[in-house]
């Protein structure tokens, strides 16, 4: 039976961890601490125990030769066959010392250090002195001339030397074995220490996905950390704010619906009703008047959803990396008011403007300026439209004031905001949604609004922008 194939992995997926990836970061910073302090250890101690084993090797063979020389040139027993050697040396337990003579004859006490062709090179004179390792032996072996046609050998044992080197080597791995231990102690105190922050980081990231609440995390200090922390919590209350205007935005925005909607169903369900053959017809002018309010419900609906499309848009921060001339945005804008207000007299005096900006968002924040002068003048009345820079400021005034009632004093605070409607306005068309929409556009821009009583005797309306009125007169 034929054993089908694996599916060919899937590309977006991603790559399955490492062992590596799999263990927790404070056991990686425990294990990185450990081994750091492992490899300096290690040549610390491979450094020390070379140096000292080097060091008592030289002196060994400096101890070993300088006994051997002033063997050579003491006191010999003055007979012509060298046949005796001076007794206070043999005294030396650790040493053995035998004279060899050119022919190879040994002279000397039965304990005879290790003779080889090298001694018998320096006795005949063709080396002048010869140090070596005898291994069968474990011994040091050195031959210096005597002058007589002989070398006088003397060897040492090694394994003192070597008993204090293998101490040492003890001695080396128990200091660094503890030392490694308590390295990786420390690594693990210090990251447990340094990783607790990060911790109470996790825990908050899981509690806002677990229980969506966006409560800040306590900070305490002022290292990264903490300000790793405090950026955490800076995003958390940005993340809260948005929350919230959208959950103003959806509540304020039902209860502008409800009211349309409801009248726009009980217009239809009445229209439905008198449609059926048993029931009462209904007069061409009630008709006609239903049909008008549906058509008015309906324009009424789009407006508002569009608003409201444009209000979320502008609720989302963008990058504004446009330069914008403010004068033809203003124009343009001034163009579709003409259209949708005929009977409407546009004053206009422009001042040129440059600034950095989104000019579409530009354009309706300045429509809807108009529109709402247009909406409160009076038939054929009067919209003063004034674009005037502000000395020593930096700033563009956009002033638009119209000829109607104008806003009370109490009313100023809150024109500009979400669904805000005064009691003079309830009657009228409109979302309330206009002049927030201006206020939003013109603080992302950096600017700023204000509602104000106009010398006319109506609304002036104005939003203050940055920007550079000399940038268009070079041009």
């Amino acid at each position: 039976m034929a054993v089908p194939a694996p599916p060919p992995p899937d590309l977006d997926d991603p790559p399955p961890p490492s062992r590596l990836q799999r263990v927790s970061l404070r056991n990686r910073v425990t294990w990185l601490a450990a081994m750091c302090v492992a490899g300096a250890v290690a040549l610390v101690s491979v450094g020390a125990f070379v140096t000292v084993r080097d060091s008592l090797y030289q002196q060994l063979d400096d101890s070993l030769t300088e006994r051997a020389v002033e063997a050579a040139e003491g006191p010999l027993v003055r007979t012509a066959d060298l046949q005796q050697v001076p007794v206070a040396f043999f005294v030396a337990t650790n040493f053995k010392i035998n004279v060899l003579s050119a022919d190879g004859t040994v002279f000397g006490p039965e304990q005879r250090p290790p003779m080889s062709v090298l001694e018998l090179s320096v006795a005949k004179g063709e080396v002048q002195r010869s140090l070596r390792t005898d291994k069968p032996s474990n011994s040091r072996v050195v031959a210096v001339p005597t002058g007589r046609n002989a070398a006088l050998v003397m060897s040492t044992s090694l394994q003192p030397t070597q008993r204090t080197l293998a101490q040492l080597s003890v001695v080396l791995v128990v200091m660094g074995g503890a030392g490694i231990l308590l390295a990786a102690a420390a690594g693990t105190a210090v990251a447990r220490a340094g990783l607790r922050p990060v911790q109470r980081l996790t825990a908050a990231t899981e509690r806002v996905a677990l229980t969506g609440d966006l409560r800040p995390i306590p900070v305490s200090g002022d290292d990264e950390l903490a300000r790793l922390t405090a950026s955490f919590n800076g995003m958390l209350s940005a993340l809260a704010e948005s929350q919230e205007r959208q959950r103003r935005l959806v509540a304020d925005a039902g209860h502008e619906l409800r009211t349309p909607l409801t009248s726009l169903r009980t217009n239809l369900e009445l229209l439905l009703a008198a449609a059926r053959p048993d029931a009462p017809a209904l007069s061409e002018q009630d008709r006609q008047e239903m049909f008008s309010d549906v058509q008015a419900q309906v324009e009424e609906l789009s407006a508002l959803v569009g608003d409201l499309v444009e209000l979320a848009r502008e609720d989302t921060p963008q990058a504004v990396h446009e330069t914008v001339d403010l004068v033809d945005v203003v124009e343009r804008a001034l163009g579709r008011a003409r259209r949708r207000a005929p009977r409407t007299e546009f004053d206009v005096r422009l001042h040129p403007w440059v600034m950095m900006g989104d000019a579409t968002a530009l354009e309706r924040a300045v429509l809807n300026l108009l529109d709402n002068a247009a909406k409160w003048s009076p038939e054929g009345g009067h919209v003063r439209v004034d674009l005037q820079p502000e000395e020593g400021t930096g700033l563009t005034a956009l002033e638009v004031a119209d000829s109607g009632p104008g806003i009370t004093e109490a009313d100023r605070p809150y024109v500009f905001e979400r669904f805000y409607r005064s009691s003079d306005a309830r009657t009228l068309p409109g979302s309330g949604l206009g002049l927030s929409i201006v206020k939003q556009v013109a603080e992302r821009h950096g600017g700023s609004v204000l509602a104000a009583e106009a010398p006319e005797g109506g609304a002036l309306l104005r939003m203050t922008l940055p920007g550079n009125s000399q940038q268009n007169e070079q041009q």
